[in-house]
């Protein structure tokens, strides 16, 4: 019991401080800059935790932004992608273009985690176009 505790202890600080930290880190980097910030490698194993607690807790942390307001499928997929990846899953973090969105000036995008072939954060709506996938 004193591990999961601490196991769950370790998992909240390090999402606390990665949520406030990621605006920062992404600021306005490319694709390829922002995908390394997804990776767990400096983050201890939470393989007891389920998928569905990391998450939850992924969305409470996220839910009032100072930063990246308009950008919240990425702020959620990045961090999710990243805890998941460190609990043991196999998550796909999927990109998209919003179809409706290409005759104008100013296209929309929006990114989901797809695990076990199954969509588990933000699924995209109908007129998304999948562009690319970045697996763990």
């Amino acid at each position: 019991m004193a591990v999961i505790l601490l196991t769950r202890f370790h998992f909240h600080v390090a999402l606390w401080w990665d949520a406030r930290l990621l605006p920062l880190r992404v600021g306005r980097r490319p694709l390829s800059a922002v995908l390394a910030l997804a990776s767990s490698r400096s983050y201890p194993k939470y393989h007891n935790l389920p998928l569905a607690y990391i998450l939850k807790h992924v969305r409470r942390a996220l839910r009032r932004p100072l930063l990246m307001r308009d950008r919240t499928c990425l702020r959620e997929g990045l961090l999710a992608f990243r805890f998941m990846t460190a609990a043991g899953y196999r998550p796909e973090l999927h990109f998209g273009i919003d179809r409706t969105s290409l005759p104008g000036s100013a296209l929309r995008a929006h990114c989901w985690i797809v695990c076990d072939g199954e969509m588990v954060l933000n699924p995209p709506r109908s007129d998304v176009v999948p562009i690319f996938v970045h697996k763990s």
